[in-house]
């Protein structure tokens, strides 16, 4: 057994559950048989392009391909594409780089293999909008979605029905060819038809739950966008689509995993682990709040697991955002935790995408120990004005939260 400070732990378990999604550690396993014609690799997300090189890595015939990430996330591969675009709100770049995609399964034969590597972010960079939408009306959708709290299957319910390559239509435009999707889930209970929307899967969301999400979050979208909703003429594919009958999917990563990699460090390290649950949603500060609670009742009463242990939980909250500073799901869960916790001595806690990105910031997340607050006090900083300004990038970055 190693001693390990509080900080030393966290990052420790927070790189393992990182070491256990890597694509390269991964892929191999999970990789079909070559087929009898051509094998065309096509992806989006956050870790498509080193999922594209795992798979350039370790695949034993030919093959050709395109897969688009986020800026920054640009792996170099010698047979497959790679494109970076924007994410979380679409660009240029994904929009086209999704129209190339759609080409490049066009046409394919029933001895031919798609094999779609999808991941977390992949639905903003596959942003190419349905016939009579443009990009500036995909974009002004997202950036309202993001900034309303809704949740990932809501966002990604909207998303799907105003996409040309969502929501099963890159399947369907395969057809028939045999689709592989190999899969790195980041959302609460891994369904493919949330992650990146879905773009090999049957949809079995509809046009009136796209709109009634709309509604239910207060957003007006650009009139274009409401007639295309509301004329609901050409539904996404569902489930029995003749032209989705070929496909298999496999997950290859997903939040249980790397939660129990983290929790297998923690007991290495002398420190009991409690997994909460792998689909923790809600509103940001609001589950800060619950954790905050739980925690305190183990430092005062040792249940659900006595002292030193360490709780874990992985899913997908949401910020609505009502102030102006730059924030991420994880960090403002953090700094709500620590103004919660109010200084409580022993306890330390850790909030990070396994991506390595926090909603649209340079960082994975960030730490919050018991003398968070102090040192922010210190720093001349109001860690309950940050919270309330939704500026809890700007606290971790000044105040090392």
């Amino acid at each position: 057994m190693t001693f390990l400070s509080p900080r030393e732990l966290l990052r420790g378990m927070f790189d393992a559950a990182i070491e256990v999604a890597q694509p390269a550690k991964t892929i191999s396993a999970y990789l079909p048989a070559p087929p009898k014609g051509r094998t065309v690799v096509v992806g989006a997300g956050k870790a498509s392009a080193a999922m594209a090189k795992a798979v350039e890595s370790d695949w034993p015939g030919p093959l050709q391909g395109l897969v688009v990430t986020r800026y920054g996330h640009h792996v170099p591969c010698r047979r497959i594409e790679i494109v970076e675009a924007s994410h979380p709100v679409p660009d240029a770049q994904g929009r086209d780089a999704a129209r190339r995609i759609l080409q490049l399964v066009s046409g394919l034969g029933k001895d031919d293999l798609v094999l779609a590597l999808i991941s977390g972010g992949g639905s903003a960079l596959l942003s190419l909008p349905v016939p009579g939408l443009v990009l500036g009306d995909n974009q002004a959708v997202n950036k309202a979605l993001l900034r309303s709290g809704a949740s990932i299957t809501e966002m990604n319910c909207v998303r799907k029905h105003l996409s040309s390559i969502k929501g099963g239509k890159l399947a369907a435009a395969a057809f028939p060819a045999k689709v592989v999707t190999l899969v790195v889930s980041d959302v609460p209970g891994d369904d493919p038809s949330v992650i990146a929307s879905g773009p090999t899967v049957p949809d079995p969301s509809t046009f009136a739950e796209a709109l009634s999400i709309l509604r239910k979050h207060a957003i007006d979208p650009p009139l274009a966008v409401m007639r295309y909703l509301e004329d609901g003429v050409e539904e996404t594919p569902k489930p029995g689509d003749p032209r989705l009958k070929n496909l298999e999917t496999v997950l290859v990563a997903a939040p249980q995993r790397s939660l129990e990699a983290a929790a297998a460090f923690a007991r290495k390290a002398g420190v009991a682990p409690l997994i909460l649950g792998d689909a923790i949603e809600g509103e940001a500060r609001e589950v800060a709040k619950v954790m905050a609670g739980i925690a305190q009742h183990v430092a005062h009463f040792g249940q659900p697991c006595p002292p030193p242990c360490v709780l874990l939980s992985g899913g997908e909250t949401t910020v609505a955002l009502r102030g102006e500073g730059r924030e991420g799901r994880n960090s403002e869960f953090l700094l709500a935790l620590a103004v919660a916790l109010d200084g409580k001595s022993g306890i330390h806690a850790i909030a990070c995408d396994t991506d390595g990105i926090d909603g649209s910031e340079d960082n994975a997340g960030a730490i919050a120990g018991d003398d968070t607050l102090e040192r922010a006090h210190n720093a001349g900083m109001d860690a309950k004005a940050y919270l309330a300004n939704n500026d809890s990038y700007g606290s971790s970055r000044l105040s090392g939260i």
